[in-house]
């Protein structure tokens, strides 16, 4: 006996199999954490002297994480008397969000903490739906190859005449 609606007056309660009820439940479980929405929050390093193809080979990573979906964490990092001037991490920084402007947003504006100045950004929305309706469309196309890869199972056996057995069956009449 199981206890369905406790809060409920009277209280509900079922005959049912008790192992089936749990996994039942935990079946939905797993697809309600299935379903839940998830990002990964990447991260990338600049230095406040950064070379110009460095710049731009790790702001091109930078892109590809965005476009993936996840978020990115993007910081400079000051050593010794690269402190004085932190003037420069933050045009390292702005540089990065202007260049990434058509597909990012900035969810945390640049701030000084320690030796390191961060900054996070997120896709845009422009950019979270054409994944979301790329998504969809796989999907859907997934379904239809799937329906035509399938044989139709629904087509009619032969039917046998009324009064006709199979061998199985003669031998136990």
């Amino acid at each position: 006996m199981v206890e369905v609606a406790p809060n409920s007056r009277p209280p509900v309660c079922r005959i049912l199999d008790y192992g089936k009820f749990k996994y039942e439940l935990a079946k939905k479980d797993k697809l309600a954490k299935k379903k839940q929405h998830s990002f990964q929050l990447k991260e990338m390093r600049y230095r406040p002297k950064i070379d110009h193809h460095d710049f731009e080979f790790k702001t091109k990573h930078v892109r590809e994480f965005l476009e993936a979906g996840a978020k990115v964490k993007v910081f400079v990092m000051f050593r010794g008397r690269e402190m004085a001037h932190t003037e420069f991490g933050r045009k390292i920084l702005d540089r990065v969000a202007e260049e990434l402007n058509e597909i990012s947003q900035i969810e945390v504006e640049p701030k000084l903490e320690g030796r390191t100045m961060t900054m996070i950004l997120g896709p845009s929305p422009e950019l979270l739906k054409k994944m979301r309706d790329a998504k969809l469309a796989k999907l859907a196309e997934d379904k239809h190859k799937k329906e035509l890869t399938t044989p139709d199972s629904h087509e009619p056996e032969e039917e046998r005449e009324e009064g006709t057995t199979t061998d199985a069956e003669d031998e136990n009449q």
